[in-house]
């Protein structure tokens, strides 16, 4: 299977978790899209019915009003049943690196107010330690910007702000900009969070820690569904990425 194959896989397989009557958050990225469309495909031949859906991004927003599915708000509904979104790193201990589409901090709002948290990936995003394959999205405030990265440059963190494909700033949906840094591996995250979380001009940034209760993986061999529960090894003896 191509790379899109097994986003597609993945997502339906977790959309096969959702039942009638549920609030679904809707993830950002372009594995959820294909969550997205089968969740709408259901509602639409009667499999689903009663969904309402609280999306992470407007562009998430955008795509589930075209698809027909009803969107509330946390003014009308205070939980979520369940969450489907992608990560673009999951590690063997289940930290999470997001924010790569910038919609990091309403993923982790949406992630903490949620009953149950699936993750989707394709094998791609597996690694040992966070921080492998890819650099941290930080959301920082326009007023605290070289403030916060003279902080990032003194964690060794070589921040850099992303830019849209036009060469502008990339801004985020609460006006925010995105400062990609990389750390390397990442063999302490919670230490490096609490130190992002001690600082007033940054927002958020991209690691998940705790928050996933279960992966799906899409790999060549087939998909796999994986509880918090379970040995974390078992994800990387499925794929291959490891051996025992």
């Amino acid at each position: 299977m191509n790379i899109n194959e097994l986003k597609e896989a993945a997502a339906v397989s977790a959309v096969d978790f959702v039942k009638s009557g549920m609030i679904v958050g809707l993830g950002t990225g372009s594995t959820t899209y294909f969550a997205i469309k089968e969740i709408a495909e259901r509602i639409k031949d009667g499999r689903l019915k009663n969904i309402k859906g609280i999306p992470s991004s407007i562009q998430t927003e955008k795509l589930a009003i075209e698809v027909g599915i009803k969107i509330v708000t946390f003014k009308e509904e205070n939980f979520i049943d369940l969450t489907i979104d992608g990560a673009d790193e999951v590690d063997i201990n289940l930290n999470l690196i997001k924010g790569g589409g910038g919609a990091l901090l309403r993923e982790k709002i949406i992630a903490q107010a949620s009953r149950r948290n699936i993750i989707i990936v394709d094998e791609s995003k597996l690694s040992q330690v966070v921080g492998t394959k890819w650099h941290l999205p930080i959301e920082v405030i326009p007023f605290a910007l070289h403030l916060e990265i003279n902080y990032l440059r003194q964690l060794n963190g070589n921040p850099k702000i992303r830019k849209r494909k036009d060469g502008e700033n990339f801004l985020t949906d609460q006006d925010n900009f995105i400062v990609d840094c990389n750390f390397g591996k990442i063999n302490d995250v919670n230490s490096l969070s609490l130190r992002l979380n001690d600082r007033a001009g940054i927002v958020e940034h991209g690691l998940f820690i705790g928050s996933v209760t279960d992966l799906i993986v899409a790999h060549k061999n087939g998909v796999a569904h994986f509880e918090k529960n379970k040995m974390p090894d078992e994800i990387f003896k499925f794929t291959g990425l490891i051996q025992r």
